[in-house]
């Protein structure tokens, strides 16, 4: 129920504020769910598992965050932003710790899948804060600033863990990490209301935020959304996709300390350099595609055009298991991180593009669901791939060739991005 706002700042920009809230939420997210994989190689020892097994983890993550993103995006739309965020990150930090408890591959695998239903709202979250927080034009821009997130997340990993585990031990490393989840909620209670009912919000800024056309939607069933092409191209885009970046947060540390027999104190800083390069590529690719709209090219143009360009940078990634030099196989991984994630800022944006605000996060849930699918796939043909072939060859080919196949796919069945028809 609104509120009235009776005062109200001359001036203000405080939907920046909110965005740095989800930025925080995904840093978060990706902290919990990178200590595994960095772990991986010192855990092998103490549990006893190999890259099969290992696969098994990983694939009870993303089988959890597909069965999660459904759920996540229903309860968003149905709970609000507020409350249906305040739950998630509540439950996702509880499973965070529970890896800390873990004795065996299957205790591991356990804990991660609980860990994986929980955090799956992250991002159905974050794309309908930004939906209902910033105009279209500026949403792509926002979508990459939260992004980053996941890019600063990753590299905080190799950064805090060694010291956690020197500090409190493994356990205590994955109980610390978790924990932190809490205190980003205390401030998410205390800070966010809807734009109309924030006393922070500023006249002028409200009608910016509230400048594109109303919309008459209340709500949209699965069943309306289902047999659309505009929710099968983003969908399809996050089958093809997803898996890739996931490749690399779950397999990069355990592909480094092998190729290049580092140690976990070694392989810090090539971890946090790649994933240092790929937070460019997620606010890089979000201003890209505003920047384009502002100077009067047409949405599907902007979307498209900087959804090709970080395609095309990812492809050099193919090179990485020829090249021998340690930092060229990190710049080359780094390279294809940014521009995967360029192209994540701009496929989540495609969702507020062609929906309205009220079907976002459930359109956002069930593509994130098809992408956790094609994951979940992937993670078990990594873990068998390595073991049989003692290579990580087809995996880079296939991560170098995806995007293109994926933006052929969207461009397929939504050739212009015009918006659904749901009325």
């Amino acid at each position: 129920m609104s509120t009235l706002v009776t005062e109200r700042p001359a001036m203000s920009r405080f939907r920046w504020v909110i965005c740095g809230l989800l930025f925080f939420a995904t840093v978060i997210a990706y902290v919990d769910r990178g200590v595994l994989a960095y772990l991986e190689k010192y855990l092998e020892g103490l549990i006893g598992f190999d890259s099969r097994q290992y696969s098994y983890m990983t694939a009870a993550f993303s089988l959890a965050y597909a069965i999660g993103l459904v759920s996540a995006g229903r309860l968003t739309d149905r709970l609000g932003t507020r409350k249906g965020f305040a739950i998630a990150i509540a439950m996702w930090s509880v499973a965070a710790m529970a890896p800390g408890a873990a004795v065996s591959v299957a205790t591991f695998a356990i804990a991660m899948f609980f860990l994986g239903l929980g955090e799956a709202a992250n991002f159905p979250a974050c794309i309908k804060t930004v939906a209902e927080w910033f105009p279209k034009s500026e949403r792509a821009l926002a979508t990459g600033l939260f992004n980053s997130g996941a890019n600063i997340g990753a590299i905080v990993v190799p950064l805090l863990v060694p010291f956690l585990v020197a500090v409190f031990g493994w356990r205590g490393a994955f109980v610390a990490t978790g924990a932190s989840g809490f205190v980003w909620l205390i401030f998410w209670l205390l800070i966010y209301r809807r734009p109309e009912d924030h006393p922070a919000v500023s006249v002028r800024e409200l009608g910016l935020i509230q400048s594109d056309p109303p919309e008459k939607l209340g709500s949209v069933p699965w069943v309306r959304l289902l047999p659309l092409r505009e929710t099968w191209a983003f969908a399809l885009g996050k089958f093809i996709s997803d898996p890739i970046w996931w490749f690399y947060l779950f397999w990069l540390p355990r592909y480094l300390q092998e190729t290049f027999h580092l140690n976990i104190a070694q392989n810090r800083a090539p971890v946090v350099v790649a994933y240092a390069a790929s937070c460019i590529g997620s606010v890089a690719g979000g201003w890209l595609s505003s920047a384009m709209l502002k100077r009067g090219r047409s949405l599907n143009a902007a979307r498209k055009t900087t959804l090709l360009i970080c395609a095309l940078a990812v492809m050099p990634v193919v090179l990485a298991p020829f090249v021998k030099n340690l930092w060229m196989v990190v710049a080359l991984v780094g390279l294809a991180m940014a521009a995967h994630q360029g192209w994540s800022a701009n496929l989540f944006t495609l969702t507020s593009d062609m929906f309205p605000r009220a079907a976002v996060g459930s359109v956002v849930g069930l593509g994130g669901m098809v992408g956790s699918v094609g994951n979940t796939l992937f993670q078990l043909a990594v873990g068998y791939v390595v073991e049989l072939t003692h290579s990580y060859m087809p995996l880079f080919l296939i991560a170098g060739s995806a995007y293109l196949v994926a933006l052929a796919v969207i461009h397929l069945l939504s050739p212009k991005l015009t918006a659904a028809v749901l009325d």
